[in-house]
């Protein structure tokens, strides 16, 4: 495990961006106590059906807002009013701005001293997803959004959970850039390969042959920041859309999701639909899945030897750390390495015919 500074990102040691915290449906079984970017989060979703998180800690007596299920308020079900939720221990309210708008016992008005922070959340594809910023400034760019996900011709994900890994996210990011990795590790080595950089979107386009479909497969992958990567893949005539997901839990340390929206044969989709909805998702974790075994079982990157013939690392890394400096440093960082990036001795994707970019929301 290496740290932000480590990897010579900076100056904070957490990215902003938006990231993933919860999958929707988790918050059916009430509020959520959880962990990112090295402190505790409370999340709620209010009687709105509004998804909230707050810092974990009432400003009172400092009680974890969500983690409690003994408490009475909490078993009576009392604990959510309106969009507000109650500390368990002495009832204070906390509206979704993360200020005490209710105290049972007193007649005046609320301490302002006692505010928390509150964090942007939208309630997304199946996801939840929270904007944050070291510095506490509000989103700069939309969450990422598949127009696919709304259509009754695609079958959305159910995530798969895939713990927390003792990696930084530097390590995963390195994907995007790595050509080279697909053949050994994925059976799937790339005859072409492009990436493209336009301000927080950072694009991958490849294509080859697949030895796990024994077909040809061509992706259009991206990160919209530094935590949400879709990819959209196709092969023989098959559409998927696949999403991996990583949260920075502590300084090194990164939680991951993973899911496929499949596109069915039919409008609406069929019962066998489905059940190829299941396979594809699980070959594609078993696929990624290569890449955990290795990020297991490697130390820490800090410096990359760069051959001519990998894909441009570095220009992925400065790309990466825009998150982590202030909005200054990073417009400096976007100049840089906006525009187009090949890799020495592979085709591009014109060269390849690659034409599965239309409506992509890139």
């Amino acid at each position: 495990m290496a740290t932000a500074e480590e990897y010579g990102l900076g100056p904070n040691e957490f990215p902003r961006g938006w990231f993933i915290v919860a999958e929707s449906s988790q918050l059916d079984a009430g509020p959520m106590a959880v962990r990112f970017w090295g402190r505790d989060l409370a999340l709620y979703r209010g009687e709105s059906g509004k998804a909230i998180m707050l810092d974990a800690y009432c400003g009172h007596m400092g009680t974890h807002i969500t983690a409690s299920t003994s408490a009475m308020i909490v078993k009576n079900g009392e604990q959510i009013e309106g969009n507000s939720i109650r500390c368990p221990y002495h009832g204070w309210r906390y509206n979704e701005f993360g200020d005490v708008d209710d105290i049972p016992y007193h007649d005046g008005p609320c301490p302002k001293s006692a505010s928390i922070r509150a964090y942007p959340v939208v309630d997304n594809m199946g996801c939840i997803m929270a904007w944050f910023d070291p510095d506490g400034r509000e989103p700069d760019y939309d969450a990422p959004f598949l127009k696919e996900w709304d259509d009754p011709q695609w079958i959305n994900w159910k995530l798969d959970h895939l713990g927390v890994l003792d990696i930084h996210s530097q390590e995963i990011l390195d994907n995007m850039a790595d050509c080279r990795h697909l053949g050994p590790t994925h059976g799937a080595p790339s005859e072409y390969f492009e990436n493209e950089i336009n301000n927080e979107v950072y694009v991958q386009r490849q294509g080859g042959p697949m030895q796990l479909y024994e077909t040809y497969l061509y992706t259009t992958t991206w990160y919209t920041g530094p935590g949400i990567l879709l990819s959209k893949q196709v092969w023989s005539d098959t559409v998927v859309f696949e999403l991996i997901a990583n949260t920075p839990v502590e300084d090194g340390k990164t939680q991951c999701w993973h899911g496929c929206l499949y596109k069915g044969s039919a409008n609406p989709t069929t019962a066998e639909d489905a059940e190829v909805a299941l396979g594809i998702q699980a070959g594609a974790l078993e696929a990624f899945g290569a890449d955990f075994n290795v990020w297991a079982n490697k130390r820490p990157a800090l410096t990359i030897m760069q051959m001519k013939t990998d894909g441009p690392f570095r220009t992925g890394r400065k790309w990466y750390s825009q998150f982590f400096a202030t909005p200054e440093d990073a417009a400096t960082i976007r100049a840089e390495v906006n525009g187009t990036h090949s890799t020495v001795g592979m085709a591009s994707p014109r060269q390849a015919n690659h034409n599965i970019d239309e409506g992509l929301p890139i």
